[in-house]
């Protein structure tokens, strides 16, 4: 039997909510609007908020008069984006690897870290190329992710988060090319663990899927005030491509 890929289960759980319902939408509202004014996308343009959780950045793009559409892997997490639907707003589930519309998109958004997921790298380009498609000529297709190379020196870290009455004991760490979250809790007298796994995708790496998938480069930023990127300080690797 082939093993279920980690996020699969655990982005349905409920404890995955409950572990991250500290998520802030007054940050989402700003960052979206940051990107609005950077783009210039027109009232009305179409967009694909691709992996969109409960649909924090797509209700903040809806808010700003796009037609917006957010997809996610996880049905829970569309059943709750989905109470947030209206006439320009709708929620799907979908697995990014998959393709899904033709030239359909102004603008695809895949923000807060929401790739690199994948045990076969190769996944990753199947991503940019179903973007690509999905675009009209001329989109743009924007991607936030972690800044890697902050993560060189990374040693292993362990605290606790608390949510309700469950205590979260969650131990960070670096392989060759990824970071790992374990994360061990007890609920109504029975154990669990999960386990997180993004890869740590560089700069190089984003650029090589782009171009192989058709993409040119725009502009590059280093936090959600879309300030220079450095790759040594800055918290965030913003990426802006073009169709």
């Amino acid at each position: 039997m082939v093993q279920a890929e980690w996020f699969v289960d655990w982005f349905d759980s409920p404890y995955y909510h409950l572990l991250y319902n500290h998520r802030n939408y007054t940050e989402a509202d700003l960052f979206i609007g940051h990107l609005s004014n950077h783009m210039q996308l027109p009232t009305g343009s179409a967009i694909w908020d691709l992996a969109c959780g409960k649909g924090r950045h797509s209700l903040a793009l809806a808010k700003l008069g796009y037609d917006v559409t957010g997809t996610d892997l996880s049905k829970s997490s569309i059943e709750s984006a989905s109470k947030q639907s209206q006439e320009h707003l709708r929620f799907l589930v979908h697995d990014m690897r998959q393709p899904f519309l033709s030239n359909q998109f102004d603008a695809v958004f895949n923000l807060f870290t929401s790739i690199g997921y994948f045990v076969d790298m190769n996944d990753n380009q199947q991503v940019f190329d179903h973007v690509y498609a999905a675009l009209k000529p001329g989109g743009s297709f924007v991607i936030d992710f972690l800044n890697a190379e902050k993560f060189c020196d990374f040693t292993t870290t362990a605290y606790e988060e608390k949510r309700d009455e469950l205590v979260f004991k969650i131990k960070k760490e670096k392989t060759k090319n990824s970071i790992v979250k374990r994360i061990e809790f007890e609920s109504k007298g029975k154990a669990y663990f999960f386990e997180e796994q993004v890869s740590l995708l560089r700069l190089v790496d984003f650029d090589t899927y782009a171009r192989n998938a058709g993409f040119s480069t725009v502009s590059l930023y280093g936090n959600y005030q879309l300030q220079e990127y450095d790759p040594q300080h800055s918290e965030r690797l913003i990426l802006h491509f073009k169709k």
